[in-house]
């Protein structure tokens, strides 16, 4: 589940890489792995993607997604105040399984965070300054590259 590009973006290395685990996986098993990383757009403009994923999970994979979903709103520090933001559902694409994207803004962009769930996975990413439909469609290219 780890790549040196997913969608188009490369994962970072030197200043953008990612120095800590941004987010709670969850309980971590024997067999099980975690990965996690920023991806950026080639030049580096704009915010680079936060992906974090765990495979061989032996759990429900849907229930490990709702809590990396709840992972990432308390890092980007979302004030349960103003809701709970609604998972949308997103055409999963050829790997099949459950893709879901939910905007963490109160505009119509902003922070999105989408995750999938199939059998044995689950992952988040962070897109900063994005909209749902651009998220997920990114998502669902990235996820083609890191889920092999």
């Amino acid at each position: 589940m780890d790549a040196p590009s997913a969608g188009g973006l490369n994962k970072l290395t030197g200043e953008g890489a990612l120095t800590d685990i941004p987010v709670d996986p969850g309980e971590i098993r024997d067999g099980m792995t975690l990965v996690a990383g920023n991806y950026g757009k080639p030049g580096g403009q704009g915010a680079p993607v936060l992906f974090e994923g765990v495979d061989h999970v032996p759990e429900d994979t849907s229930k490990r997604r709702e809590h990396l979903f709840r992972g990432m709103l308390e890092h980007i520090q979302w004030d349960p105040e103003l809701g709970n933001p609604e998972a949308q559902p997103v055409e999963p694409g050829p790997l099949g399984g459950s893709v879901e994207c939910l905007l963490a803004s109160l505009s119509e962009d902003g922070n999105v965070i989408c995750g999938w769930a199939d059998e044995g996975t689950a992952a988040v990413a962070l897109f900063e300054n994005s909209t749902l439909a651009d998220a997920g469609k990114l998502f669902v290219e990235m996820r083609g590259d890191l889920e092999r």
